[in-house]
């Protein structure tokens, strides 16, 4: 049975999910908003295809790991006669000629590390969302497979008959595949294999290395940041809000949404966190996709393609039977088309940095400020009208609390820029605009009956993104106001050591798992508000919830821990990387 103990590696150009077997079962190809030609995970109809396999004769046990602060990752496989076979998986991402080199290629090293075991390559992609096993044809040291959007071919030194007539073999030295597009390596596969992975492995340890980590719980961070920069395309600057589409948030629950695409609120998420790590480059490329998008844009859609492309039309495939059998699997997302108005708080939130950072060598100056400024008057005149919301509702439109507060933060932190710019007639009136919409909010989402904040304006209800008012300037976190709101969320939507993101029916009944990036936000408002202790505990036991090599899905069944969703979810990632800095020793006191 399927299961989300799966590991990833990928480049900026594409990503691989590879479970604890070293199958790669989930990989879309040439981009990661493309069709999947390893979609085992989602069960397609042609049984047993969809895969790259290295299966191993009588195995009995295996373990995974990655290489040290790299994105590059180890399968150790053991038979039952002590054999052991190592499967080292990585795409290729390196300084190349002043450029940065992240080609659409996959590569995987074989290595006896026991015995004389005894295994079969399996290499079978599918065409056309799982409809059809594509044409293939071979060469003296390659095979060809003609996909719908691709060509791609595997270069081996592993006899081709072996590959392709997927014949037993004993394992006796190190063999190597590299799956790239039809184009001939211009050295052997060894060499080429080798001198790749040894610049990958420098190209992630160097990056690691210049990250500003917090004291504690380093390893789960790096782990966190390393996935979030594989979100990243590193062609366009967008990033997705997880590699795979249609996990449902429940077992059999038909919330399965199609994650692969670039939402502008979590990209900003992961902005943030990857900044607060020292590692702004993302940012900058991630504004110059905003700024492409913005440039003819009246109103921002919540979410694009990687490529920039609007329209998203949601549609099921039927070739594909969905993660355990449940779908359906979708591609595409109907949400592209609602309106949710905290996109314009999220990008300008997300672009402030560069303009008061002076390790940048390209600061912003008035020419970026006067490409935000058409989004904060959007946002002024928006933050009062109803929304789908953060949690996306596909049912109901109201004016939510958090949506208003966003729009609230694009006016306040135009107004800031403007003043660092010298432009102090224009950061007057940005102030003036941003502390009418604040009385407004204090004064609507504000239930004295009830004592705390509601989740949009006049209404009753609770729900985890009001943690966020403090953490993005709108109350102190002394308020009184916000102090009650968090211990009203504490009781309303905390289940064990889980919080719910709200637990009222939404257009597809009751909530039934947990949403990790809420009870992160929780973690932080706990030491935000001084239960420090508390949410020290509380953030351990998170962490025991990742899966074995310390990643993360969206969301998580409260009594058994079983994560579930789309995986690996970088919004649940960010929420890691801001719980550990928030909680963390100072290196002052540790040093």
């Amino acid at each position: 049975m399927s299961s989300l103990e799966l590991g990833i590696v990928g480049n900026g150009t594409l990503t691989a999910l590879v479970d604890g077997r070293a199958r790669i079962v989930w990989s879309c190809l040439p981009r990661m908003d493309g069709d999947p030609a390893f979609c085992e995970l989602m069960q397609p109809a042609h049984d047993g295809h969809g895969v790259h396999a290295v299966v191993l004769e009588n195995l009995v046990a295996s373990r995974q790991y990655y290489i040290d602060n790299t994105a590059v990752l180890v399968s150790e496989l053991e038979d039952r006669d002590g054999g052991i076979v190592e499967v080292l998986d990585f795409a290729p991402r390196h300084w190349q000629y002043g450029r940065l080199y992240h080609p659409l290629a996959l590569l995987r090293r074989l290595r006896v590390r026991a015995g004389t075991p005894r295994i079969r390559v399996q290499l079978r992609p599918l065409t056309g969302w799982g409809a059809r096993v594509p044409e293939r044809t071979w060469g003296s040291n390659h095979v060809r497979f003609l996909l719908d959007s691709v060509c791609m071919r595997l270069s081996t030194d592993i006899p081709v008959s072996y590959i392709v007539d997927e014949s037993p073999f004993v394992l006796d030295r190190e063999c190597w595949m590299v799956l790239g597009p039809d184009e001939t390596l211009r050295e052997s596969v060894a060499e080429h294999g080798r001198h790749e992975l040894e610049r990958t492995i420098a190209y992630w340890q160097d990056w690691v290395r210049y990250l500003a980590l917090p004291v504690d719980w380093q390893d789960a961070v790096i782990r966190a940041a390393i996935t979030l920069k594989l979100c990243q395309d590193e062609d366009s600057g967008g990033i997705i809000a997880a590699p795979t589409t249609s996990i449902p948030e429940a077992a059999g629950s038909g919330r399965n949404w199609d994650y692969r695409y670039c939402w502008l609120r979590d990209a900003a998420f992961v902005v943030r966190a990857l900044n607060r790590l020292g590692a702004t480059h993302s940012m900058e490329h991630y504004l110059r996709y905003v700024f492409n998008i913005a440039v003819d844009a009246d109103t921002l859609q919540p979410m694009y393609a990687l490529n920039g492309d609007s329209r998203l039309t949601e549609t099921s495939v039927p070739h594909l039977a969905g993660y355990r059998g449940m779908g359906p699997v979708r591609v595409g997302n109907a949400a592209y088309s609602q309106r949710q108005h905290d996109v314009y708080g999220s990008v300008i939130l997300a672009s402030t940095q560069r303009f008061f950072d002076h390790r940048l060598i390209q600061r912003g100056g008035e020419p970026e400020y006067r490409r935000l400024v058409p989004l904060g008057h959007a946002a002024a005149a928006l933050f009062d009208q109803p929304d789908a919301g953060i949690w996306e509702y596909r049912e109901r439109a109201q004016t939510h609390t958090y949506s208003a507060t966003m729009c609230w933060v694009a006016c306040d932190r135009l107004g800031r820029i403007a003043r660092h710019l010298g432009l102090e007639d224009e950061a007057e009136a940005w102030a003036g605009v941003a502390n009418g919409m604040r009385q407004t909010i204090l004064a609507r989402a504000w239930n004295a009956e009830r004592g705390h904040f509601t989740d949009d304006f006049d209404g009753q209800r609770l729900d985890a993104s009001l943690l966020l008012m403090a953490d993005v300037g709108l109350v102190s976190a002394d308020d009184p106001r916000y102090i009650a709101t968090v211990e009203a969320i504490g009781s309303a939507l905390r289940r064990g050591n889980s919080l719910f993101r709200y637990v009222e029916a939404d257009d597809f009944g009751l909530p039934e798992t947990s949403f990790i990036l809420c009870t992160f936000w929780y973690i932080e408002a706990l030491a935000t508000i001084g239960r420090r202790d508390e949410a020290r505990e509380l953030f351990e036991s998170m962490l025991a919830r990742r899966n074995r090599l310390g990643l993360l899905s969206e969301d998580m069944d409260v009594a058994s821990g079983e994560l579930w969703g789309n995986f690996p979810q970088a919004y649940s990632m960010v929420g890691l990387i801001h719980a550990a800095i928030r909680l963390s020793r100072r290196w002052e006191d540790v040093l």
